[in-house]
């Protein structure tokens, strides 16, 4: 939700509703007095939701019995996460909606659903055991994934390049990078072709050696992959070619966040629980 909502303030315009930080303005801790300062504090509501149920993780980890050390360093994690966040979030602010500030501000939340999703599927596991890959997975097989994986991670980072070059940048006034819109929206559908293929690869390498469970387990999460992904594709060739309106851009953000969901998922069903 508040990856969205803060989506929402920069297809709103809303970037720059509250001028100051921690505070909205000088006059003001919370202002609500047009719908750009709103739609921004609202978002700044969610950071303190956040924040109160990354506490309440971290509580639980720490008084679980029996105590878990691997539940307890993931939970702690999302405290240093969502503590960086609240300080890029100001640097964002206090910069003027700085491209690289705002890219970095997406790609940290990415990495706090990469620690909250870890959390919440070690936490269902019976007991702390360190990770360690299937043995039937094939070299080849390994090598593709982390090829795969790679891809993956690129198309995300360019699509936050694209945006940072596009209209929806949170501000009329705000800084934008210098490329070409077209070029880089280009870049970026490039890459997502050419993850698409890796996918389908791997995908079609799977259904050769579907012999284990977590094999079986890898199956599914790279199909559910490729369909989470194809969807992306699709709107975000739908926004480009309508002039980026932003109904489809709020679509292609919530998918985002499928995406990446979905892609951890991929990447920690070829590891099992070993001694």
């Amino acid at each position: 939700m508040i990856v969205f909502t803060g989506a929402l303030v920069r297809l709103t315009g809303s970037g720059l509703g509250c001028a100051d930080w921690p505070r909205c303005s000088q006059e003001k801790f919370v202002d609500v007095s047009s719908s750009h300062t709103a739609i921004e504090q609202v978002n700044r509501l969610f950071t303190g939701i956040v924040s109160t149920l990354v506490i309440i993780a971290v509580l639980a980890a720490r008084f679980r019995h029996p105590r878990r050390r691997d539940l307890v360093k993931w939970s702690w994690s999302l405290v240093v996460g969502v503590l960086a966040q609240i300080l890029l979030g100001g640097i964002v602010v206090l910069t003027g909606l700085n491209p690289v500030a705002n890219m970095g501000h997406f790609l940290l939340s990415m990495a706090l659903v990469t620690c909250g999703f870890i959390l919440f599927r070690k936490s269902g596991e019976p007991s702390e055991k360190p990770i360690r890959r299937t043995q039937g997975i094939s070299a080849v097989l390994q090598r593709d994934l982390q090829v795969f994986g790679l891809l993956a991670t690129a198309t995300l980072i360019a699509g936050t390049v694209v945006t940072a070059t596009g209209p929806h940048a949170g501000d009329e006034d705000a800084v934008r990078f210098g490329f070409e819109l077209r070029s880089v929206a280009r870049v970026h559908s490039a890459l997502v072709i050419v993850m698409l293929i890796c996918a389908v690869v791997v995908v079609w390498r799977i259904a050769k050696h579907v012999t284990t469970p977590s094999l079986s387990a890898l199956d599914d999460s790279m199909k559910t992959f490729v369909v989470v992904a194809a969807f992306q594709g699709v709107i975000g060739y739908a926004q480009y070619f309508s002039g980026v309106p932003v109904f489809l851009v709020s679509i292609h953000i919530a998918g985002v966040i499928a995406y990446w969901l979905s892609l951890c998922n991929v990447m920690i069903a070829p590891l099992r629980e070993g001694a």
